[in-house]
């Protein structure tokens, strides 16, 4: 008798390759952008410790390459060095999305590890402005922890997101390339949460990659294509495995209106000369190229054209994405 074998089903769930984990709604800013609409009277939300190393677990055995603690402000959760070294034991890159305005001994010690590195925003080279964006005078104890972490030797990315017509970004781009800062990146005001300033929040909004080899899980455990889509549940891992929440009909209903959007978008929004054609026709802040072109390198590229989604403005890498993913 000939055995036969089933053939191998390859499911959505199988190319996820990023996974933002969005542990805290809980921040000391109230930055007036923010997507999450996070603050001090924000939560941990739902999930417990055990929920988080589960869905680590998860993650690993799906293949994933790396995952973002995120918030709110991540480094106000108590597990958060638990969770980063649990990570990496599981065989994942991880990055830390954070503000920086305090980090303890013990997240410092996971900070520091091998496989770990850094994100955080800034935005003006004024304290004043800083605090009008942020709405806590944090502005020297952020950029003290940005020279710490650098002198600790944790690779850290910084973004600045233009939203005052006043806001000199050159400037502080400047600044943090001073203070040793290898990778800035710039991003426009998104229309989500905080951000909504004179039209609610769509997919007009977004940048192009969201659900592509990505999905955000919540402090409640809700599952979203990406971290700016949170009007698009499509599960929650405290209710069904994430391998089935990704090949499920509310997360192919979410993509396919996610593709349709981004596939209608025929002209290119670039940011003029600063858009390098020969790395990203598409370069801007609403259209992304799905990838960077094969002669693409770091050194041809400039850095306000990521090769694939303009928000990012991270130099140019086969599979670079929106701010605030890492490549």
């Amino acid at each position: 008798m000939t055995a036969t074998t089933e053939p191998t089903t390859v499911t959505r769930a199988a190319g996820l390759d990023f996974v933002w984990l969005e542990i805290t709604g809980k921040c000391q800013l109230e930055c007036i952008h923010c997507y999450a609409e996070s603050g001090p009277t924000g939560t941990h939300g739902a999930m417990q410790r055990t929920d988080w190393l589960g869905v680590i677990d998860q993650c690993a055995d799906l293949g994933v390459r790396m995952v973002q603690f995120i918030g709110g402000e991540p480094t106000l959760h108590p597990d958060l060095a638990v969770l980063v070294e649990y990570a990496l034991e599981r065989g994942l890159e991880v990055e830390v999305f954070s503000n920086l305005v305090h980090v303890s001994t013990r997240t410092w010690d996971a900070f520091t590890r091998p496989g770990v590195r850094l994100a955080c925003s800034w935005y003006s080279t004024d304290p004043k402005q800083h605090l009008l964006i942020t709405k806590r005078n944090t502005h020297a104890r952020t950029k003290a922890n940005i020279t710490k972490a650098l002198a600790h030797g944790v690779p850290l990315r910084a973004g600045i997101i233009g939203m005052l017509d006043d806001q000199n970004v050159a400037a502080a781009t400047a600044e943090l390339e001073a203070l040793g800062v290898a990778e800035v990146g710039v991003d426009h005001l998104r229309q989500v949460g905080r951000g909504i300033r004179d039209r609610d929040a769509t997919v007009a909004e977004l940048c192009g990659g969201c659900g592509d080899g990505v999905v955000a899980v919540g402090p409640d455990g809700a599952v979203w294509p990406c971290v700016f889509t949170r009007w698009m549940p499509v599960g929650n891992v405290q209710d069904a495995l994430l391998t089935d929440i990704l090949d499920g009909q509310a997360h192919a209903a979410a993509t396919a209106e996610l593709r349709a959007e981004f596939n209608a978008r025929a002209e290119p929004q670039g940011w003029g000369e600063k858009c390098n054609p020969d790395c990203n026709p598409t370069c801007g802040p609403h259209r992304c190229e799905p990838t960077c072109a094969p002669s693409c390198a770091p050194a041809s590229c400039n850095p306000t054209c990521s090769p694939k989604c303009g928000p990012s403005c991270s130099p140019c890498a086969p599979d670079g994405r929106c701010w605030p993913y890492f490549q």
